[in-house]
């Protein structure tokens, strides 16, 4: 049926490039006929081709706007997947003249929430409901299943409920969707699922890094430990594609592709933004944040190689610090497992106290519980772990870090011997592991009862007479410390 149909379908789709496509191709896989539209008349012709290739599927193209929104059954709802920021903005001018009251757009993109949220009230002053939904899986989840995170209109997302459970991936205690909150709610939640994937990816290359550095460990032996790691705790997607990556060759020459990539990681502005928001919020990020000042060092190919070249001129090389050095390497591959389960607890207890920093500003009600359970499948940092986090904000809603649930407070603690030795190791050998660093640091910093804050609030006290308080009585303080010192030198001098 993949051609043009006088039949009305149950929902449209603006935006074919690879994940329009996808999403477009897996609800008519579904059995919900789809009407598409693009621009490019060329990606309409595409896509109706694939429908038609891949078993007769219910879509229909069409190359005009009007041609398009008409085609759809009322109340109207339109999936918009284009780039993020006015491209958006002109789809939706398209598409909304020839909408009416009650229709709805479902942005799929990764938008910042604010323009989300004005998007709302716009479409409101025309009677258009509005969703902005978060989309992950890339484009094998757009076609086989995603994580879905829609948020703004209750009715919107009510309108196409039945169909998004259709099409999001499946795990055992449902279908990876739920109407994440009002507002820019699944746009925010979507964002902050891009950053905790920053760190994530982060601490799988450090692990790399000092497996490969430290560890001699080739690519063959890589690939084989990651294997053994996506059959334990470590089960994710992203450590599954990581072993993949080691095992594939380079058609241009010998040896493994990966070896041949330029060590310079590009980036689209998810993970900026998860760092802004953190600092905003006063929420402590140091893995996420560490991460993405390792992407801007990245960038510096040229930088980095010239301070290589001057640094080992200077006497010092980049084996220096390990030359000769005999390592038992069955026990660093344990050591750097564990260093990298809960370097990512740390990662993901972040992401989880900016997103409950953000629904407390907002009144978003967000159910972390929820989130983590929604992200087990279809997403990229879909993990076998997720299912504890969810029962652990189940368990207690008002957690105020997974750090401390029960559960995991004693795997931490069961792992911080050998995640210390891994750090350590690394600083040592002279390899950079800000994730890790930045991990245990976290954890070092919240689990101390007391910290040397103490002095730096003297110290502001000193300069800007900004006050301090006292642990053994109520109110504000402030001391005079220069005039203090000045006495005491005055007097020290005199005694002298």
């Amino acid at each position: 049926m993949a051609v043009e149909s006088a039949v009305l379908s149950r929902i449209g789709l603006a935006g074919l490039a690879v994940m329009g496509q996808n999403l477009a191709l897996n609800i008519a896989e579904k059995g919900f006929p789809i009407s598409v539209y693009n621009r490019t008349a060329s990606k309409v012709d595409e896509t109706v081709a694939r429908a038609t290739a891949e078993g007769g599927l219910p879509l229909s193209g069409h190359r005009s706007a009007q041609d398009f929104v008409l085609s759809l059954r009322r109340p109207r709802s339109v999936i918009i997947l284009v780039k993020a920021g006015a491209p958006v903005d002109q789809t939706i001018a398209a598409l909304s003249h020839f909408m009416e009251p009650g229709d709805a757009i479902i942005d799929g993109g990764n938008e910042w929430y604010e323009n989300t949220e004005r998007r709302i009230r716009e479409a409101a002053a025309r009677g258009i409901l509005y969703l902005g939904m978060g989309v992950s899986g890339g484009e094998d989840g757009a076609r086989n299943g995603p994580s879905l995170m829609p948020g703004g209109s209750l009715q919107a997302y009510q309108n196409v409920e039945d169909i998004l459970t259709r099409v999001a991936a499946q795990v055992d205690d449902g279908p990876c969707v739920t109407f994440v909150g009002e507002g820019g709610a699944g746009n925010f939640v979507k964002m902050v699922h891009n950053g905790i994937e920053y760190g994530d990816m982060q601490l799988i290359s450090e692990a790399y890094d000092v497996l490969r550095i430290v560890g001699g460990l080739s690519n063959a032996e890589l690939a084989e430990t990651f294997a053994e790691w996506n059959r334990g705790e470590l089960e994710s997607f992203l450590i599954e594609i990581t072993a993949d990556i080691f095992g594939v060759r380079d058609e241009h020459g010998d040896g493994e592709l990966v070896d041949k990539i330029l060590d310079k990681t590009g980036m689209k502005g998810t993970g900026k933004w998860t760092v802004q928001q953190a600092a905003e919020l006063s929420v402590a990020a140091p893995t996420i944040a560490a991460s993405l000042d390792c992407r801007y060092l990245s960038g510096l190919k040229d930088e980095r190689e010239a301070a290589a070249k001057a640094l080992d001129q200077a006497g010092i090389g980049s084996g220096d610090f390990i030359g000769g050095r005999s390592v038992d390497k069955k026990r660093l591959i344990d050591d750097v497992r564990q260093a990298l389960y809960a370097s990512k607890i740390c990662s993901y207890a972040q992401g989880m106290n900016l997103l409950r920093a953000k629904s407390a500003e907002k009144g978003w009600n967000l159910n972390l519980g929820e989130l983590a359970r929604i992200w087990k499948g279809g997403c990229i940092i879909r993990a076998r772990f997720l299912d504890r986090i969810k029962k652990a904000y189940e368990r207690n809603r008002g957690l105020p870090n997974l750090i401390v649930d029960p559960e995991f407070a004693r795997e931490m603690v069961q792992r911080q011997a050998a995640w210390r030795r891994v750090v350590g190791l690394a600083i040592e050998a002279g390899i950079s592991t800000p994730g890790m660093c930045a991990s245990l640091a976290y954890f070092d910093t919240y689990r101390r009862a007391r910290l040397p804050a103490n002095l730096v609030q003297a110290q502001r006290d000193y300069f800007g007479a900004h006050t301090y308080e006292r642990v053994d009585r109520p109110g504000s303080f402030h001391t005079e410390w220069s005039k203090i010192a000045r006495q005491s030198k005055t007097g020290a001098g005199i005694l002298n």
